[in-house]
């Protein structure tokens, strides 16, 4: 016969079993000691006046984020062409072509900082990068500071 082995349990053990114990119990009542509300006592116009308040408070904040706007001192409309850009390798013509964007838009307006809109970027990669346009329409604008960005014209 086999003989069996015991497992000896020290005292230390049982007591932070204990401990453990005592404290998940404690969560326990924790969890339960939550109030309960019913939806009775809240009536419908105070959820939708509720509603509207927050949606309201939301706009405002969205108004005054778009209140600074910059003077513009010149706004010109360019017809930018983008055939040279299919020089080279095809894999690389769309990215040449925002190059050519940059350098057209350095020599007509002469920036400080130039800055190219996500539509216009847009509209170059639309095709992907081996078929970009062979020309494209752009609203430049130039304010006080020299900045000047570029928006898709159309």
């Amino acid at each position: 016969m086999a003989k069996k082995k015991s497992k000896e349990i020290s005292l230390d053990d049982l007591e932070e079993e204990l401990v453990e114990a005592e404290d998940i119990e404690e969560e326990e009542d924790k969890i339960e000691e939550i109030e309960e509300f019913s939806l009775d006592e809240i009536s419908e116009q105070e959820e939708v006046s509720e509603i509207f308040e927050e949606e309201l408070e939301e706009f405002k904040e969205v108004e005054e984020e778009e209140a600074p706007k910059e003077e513009i001192i010149d706004e010109r409309i360019y017809l930018v062409p983008l055939a040279k850009a299919r020089r080279g390798p095809r894999n690389k013509w769309a990215k040449k072509g925002v190059r050519y964007l940059k350098e057209f838009m350095e020599r007509h307006f002469k920036p400080e900082s130039l800055v190219i809109s996500q539509e216009v970027n847009e509209a170059i990669w639309a095709r992907g990068i081996q078929k970009p346009p062979r020309k494209i329409k752009i609203r430049a604008t130039k304010n006080i500071d020299g900045l000047v960005v570029c928006y898709l014209a159309e």
